[in-house]
Formats: structure tokens, C-alpha cells, sequence
């Protein structure tokens, strides 16, 4: 196991970091959970983090570079304190999934990838949350919000902004 002299991540994360080394079959095969925690905590994957990972995993810095960039839940530049994902695939699609994204791009005044001056939201449009049978659907950070309209979403932010949304503590 690679040994890190000083991690840029907390104490509980670096200790995560070490026990996911050892529990795969092979080391690499922590990479994305490792990614994935190193956004929890840091709001996205800086090059510190990437340079870290690589070293915990004994990979090149291409290598994690190549895998962050593949996937689009990961990060590389800070997101808004409430990320929103807003569904398009067929069954949102098809019962006003793009016209929530749209409302969302207006009502935020951003775009896809876009974060609110404020920091507080960023908006993203993705393939599939998983909720086809109550499209269309949003996932803000870790929390859905389905059957949604215009109207339903405006409620939805309306919450996050005022401290009052399903994640919020």
C-alpha cells in the first residue's frame, strides 16, 4: 500500500482511502469510489485530489484523469451547493423533461454544467436517474423529486434556497 505523508483530505476520508486499497482484488478497482468520495468532501475532484488518488492507487495521474473524465457524475470544477440533475432520457423526454430543463435554465439563468453566481445552484442535464415510472424527475445532490411541472419545480427551489429541501441540515 502507498504510504501518503500528508492527505488533503480529512481524517475519516484518508482512513476510507486506506481500507478501500485493500479490499478489492486489485487496487485500481477503487478508483471511482475513491473519486467519488474525494467530490463528497471536496465538492468536486481538484488536481490535488487527482494526484493523491493516483499515489494511494499506485496509477499515473493520466490514468485517474482518464477515468474522471469518462464519467459525467464527477467533477473537475465546483459544483452549487445543490446540484441539479434534471432527466431527459426517452421516459422523462416524453412526459416534459426538456421542457423542466429549460424552466430550470430560465429560472436559474444558466446552463448545462452552469453554476448560480451565488454558488448556491449549479444545473445539469443528465441521461437517467433511474425514475422512469414517475418522470420526469430530478435529482438534487442525493434526494429525486419526480412527477414534476414548472410549477413543482419552482416549489423545489424555492425550498433548497430557503434551507428547506430533502438534504438539507
Amino acid at each position: 500500500m502507498s504510504t501518503i505523508a500528508s492527505s488533503i483530505f480529512t481524517p475519516d476520508t484518508a482512513a476510507r482511502f486506506d481500507k478501500l486499497a485493500t479490499i478489492y482484488p486489485l487496487k485500481r478497482s477503487a478508483l471511482i469510489p475513491m473519486l467519488l468520495y474525494a467530490q463528497d468532501e471536496i465538492g468536486f475532484v481538484s488536481d490535488a485530489a487527482v494526484a493523491e488518488i493516483s499515489q494511494r492507487l499506485d496509477l499515473l495521474e493520466l490514468d485517474v484523469r482518464n477515468v474522471l473524465s469518462y464519467y459525467s457524475m464527477l467533477r473537475t470544477v465546483p459544483a452549487g451547493k445543490y446540484n441539479v440533475q434534471v432527466c431527459t432520457n426517452i421516459s422523462c423526454m416524453l412526459r416534459g423533461g426538456y421542457e423542466l430543463l429549460d424552466h430550470c435554465k430560465n429560472k436559474l439563468g444558466i446552463g448545462h454544467k452552469g453554476v448560480t453566481p451565488d454558488g448556491l445552484f449549479s444545473l445539469e442535464e443528465v441521461e437517467c436517474i433511474g425514475a422512469c415510472c414517475w418522470a420526469p424527475a430530478v435529482q438534487v445532490n442525493y434526494d429525486f423529486h419526480d412527477d414534476l411541472t414548472p410549477a413543482k419545480m419552482d416549489a423545489v427551489l424555492a425550498d433548497y434556497a430557503a434551507g428547506r429541501g430533502k438534504d438539507v441540515k
